[in-house]
């Protein structure tokens, strides 16, 4: 399993898909507050951030997983 330097404080446990390794798992939202507060970025900038260099860094099988609440599901 690969973490994702500097938000272990996002860390919220394993992500179970079956025929796939566990993964680690963290909050998305806590990743956004930790870059906001770390590296002093704005709301946008930290999503931005987030979305390319870290959700699109795609290193393999072992890749985390980032979870983010929904109100429902759609359909």
């Amino acid at each position: 399993m690969y973490k994702a330097d500097g938000f272990e404080e996002a860390f919220i446990g394993l992500c179970r898909v079956a025929g796939r390794p566990d993964v680690i798992a963290y909050d998305y939202w806590k990743c956004i507050d930790i870059l906001m507060s770390r590296d002093k970025m704005t709301d946008e900038e930290a999503i931005e951030f987030m979305e390319y260099n870290v959700i699109g860094a795609y290193v393999g099988e072992y890749t985390p997983a980032f979870i983010y609440e929904q109100e429902e599901l759609d359909g």
